[in-house]
């Protein structure tokens, strides 16, 4: 599905602009000033003094407040989207006295594009104008706004027809590429961000939203914008320049080398908040979880950075947010691995972000996601679940209405379902060939053996003619999606901590962790384990120290300013049945 894009500018003498022609609903919008030889002299650098910006009322009386961005020499842009159909009244506020308190009109039609894009049931995603759901799949480009035309043309082709719906790029470029986007401070290159317009333009058009990371991390961020208000004019420059495309923020690439990107992301974050008119989903990017910083309201969803199966698992039911994994595995990894680490990572409830070569768009890799869409794209993906009656696989499913189990090693699954007659179909996640068995199952328990032996498998138990009338119906979710409570009586922990022991712990010597069940019965005959530990006078959120039942703590340094110093560490266990466990311990922390 691809974005309309309007047609840009048409002249209002009288108010000396230029309007854009009427344009579809949720296209791009743009209102171009130009500024006099009076005005440019009283605002050699209009980035930083000229204040200019619309209200904007819709015939359903919505309201969104939009200021302008310096587009390179005197011109000033109000670039933004509307999203009902009508007339639209608009309003202007400024300090350049000549467009102060001057009113206008401008159209928008109907339009076919289901809107922006918002977190619904919990851990899914919608639309804002459709009950249709959002399948998240993206793919990593971060250079994408300076390379080579060529390049970025072939890509953009491959990964529209492949249904990528989102790609992840830098706009600052990597650490020491900053100056190509601002020259200094408050000169932002207008060329430079012009060529990114186009690219999240064309982007958009291929049916794909631009996950902007707006630096590689805080230093890079804090070394070019060294004071609040040079980031403050950074955030409303971005905000006002890409906003009304479809875009979600995602600040950083990673937050953790930063010792005080907490407190910079909510900075960042609530500037992102409160200029946004759309709201478009937020986040930052990470090298294990985003999870430390879900307690700050400006974060809409939680990224992953692991193909660790612990972290997604068990944080799935500890956050109610959608969750997207940038990191469950490279191309570099091998299209083998790869394609079994993105089914698992969406056994865990997570949707894939993966980190493609773009110089080879039509990779064996990117086949395997693209098959992956395919086939989640024929489920009710924004229902599914991560489900635990089952035996030899993993499986997510909207009991009583379909089930989706992946077999990656052990040629056989047996699950309890709901009794229903259900469609059987054999997926092939190596080719992406669907195969559909002649009779339909009647029971409450399956039994399947996979096609064939040592390869993984898919299979889908599927209500077809169920799910045909469910689509038919208003509602977006058919029953609610609930957060189960995380057991923390010790009375009830099915497992004890031996190590660490000692105290206090040592960063410079860090010591061996283990965890031992205290019986075994049929919800422990597997377990994964995720052991979490921050410095709460810090305030920096806590880190992944270890995953699994025993290993060495991995504790950085940068958690605390000084030492000794008091550390919580949380161990967290999930077991077969789905069913999750936290116990909490405090030690000192020495360097």
């Amino acid at each position: 599905m691809g974005f309309f894009v309007a047609a840009l500018a048409w002249a209002v003498p009288a108010l000396a602009q230029q309007v854009c022609a009427p344009t579809p609903a949720y296209s791009p919008c743009e209102i171009v000033f130009e500024l006099d030889d009076a005005e440019a002299k009283a605002h050699p650098n209009p980035y930083v003094t000229v204040d200019l910006r619309a209200e904007l009322r819709s015939p359903r009386s919505r309201t969104i407040l939009m200021p302008a961005y310096w587009d390179g020499g005197r011109r000033m842009v109000i670039r933004f989207t509307p999203i009902d159909a009508g007339t639209w009244d608009f309003r202007l506020t400024s300090n350049l006295e000549r467009f102060n308190g001057k009113l206008g009109q401008l159209q928008a039609t109907e339009s076919t594009d289901p809107g922006f894009l918002q977190r619904a049931n919990v851990h899914h995603w919608r639309y804002t104008e459709s009950l249709k759901a959002h399948l998240w799949m993206g793919d990593a480009f971060p250079d994408f706004a300076a390379a080579p035309q060529a390049m970025f043309d072939a890509y953009a082709e491959a990964r529209g027809k492949q249904k990528f719906s989102h790609v992840r790029g830098l706009l600052l470029g990597k650490a020491g590429e900053e100056k190509r986007a601002f020259a200094g401070a408050d000169q932002p290159v207008a060329a430079f961000f012009q060529e990114v317009d186009k690219r999240v333009l064309a982007l958009n058009q291929k049916g794909m939203f631009v996950d902007l990371m707006l630096a590689a991390n805080g230093k890079q961020l804090t070394s070019l914008f060294s004071s609040w208000q040079q980031r403050e004019r950074f955030v409303k420059y971005v905000v006002s320049r890409y906003a009304a495309f479809h875009v979600t923020w995602q600040l950083l690439e990673e937050f953790e080398s930063y010792a005080d990107s907490r407190t910079l992301l909510k900075e960042l974050g609530e500037h992102v908040k409160k200029m946004d008119p759309y709201q478009h989903p937020r986040a930052t990017g990470t090298t294990a979880t985003t999870g430390p910083l879900a307690p700050d309201a400006w974060m809409s969803y939680v990224n992953h950075h692991s193909p660790d199966d612990a972290i997604g698992a068990i944080e799935h039911h500890v956050f109610p947010a959608p969750f997207v994994n940038t990191g469950f595995a490279s191309e570099q990894d091998g299209p083998d691995a790869l394609r079994k680490r993105l089914w698992n990572a969406a056994m865990n409830g997570q949707y894939p972000s993966a980190m493609l070569n773009p110089a080879t768009p039509d990779s064996a890799a990117a086949k395997a996601m693209a098959a992956w869409q395919e086939f989640f794209a024929r489920t009710r993906y924004w229902e599914l679940e991560p489900y635990y009656d089952i035996d030899g696989a993993r499986c997510l499913a909207l009991p009583g209405t379909e089930y989706v189990v992946y077999i990656e090693k052990s040629g056989y699954a047996e699950l309890l379902i709901e009794k229903h007659g259900y469609d059987v179909f054999w997926f092939n996640p190596r080719t992406g060939e669907l195969t559909k068995e002649k009779k339909e199952f009647k029971g409450e328990k399956y039994f399947a053996e996979a096609p064939t032996k040592n390869e993984d498998w898919v299979l889908h138990l599927s209500r077809e003619g169920r799910k045909e009338g469910m689509l038919r119906s208003y509602k977006f979710e058919s029953r609610p999606n609930l957060m189960q409570e995380i057991e923390q009586s010790p009375a009830r922990m099915p497992f004890e901590l031996l190590q660490p022991a000692s105290d206090p712990l040592s960063v410079s010597q860090p010591p061996k962790y283990e965890a031992k069940l205290k019986r075994e019965t049929r919800g422990t005959r597997e377990m994964r384990y995720l052991w979490t530990g921050e410095v709460p006078t810090e305030g920096r959120g806590y880190r992944v120290l270890g995953t699994g039942a025993q290993g060495t703590l991995r504790i950085p340094e940068s958690l605390a300013a000084i030492f000794p110093a008091v550390f919580n560490m949380r161990i967290y266990a999930i077991n077969a049945v789905g069913k999750v466990y936290a116990v909490d311990r405090v030690y000192r922390l020495a360097k």
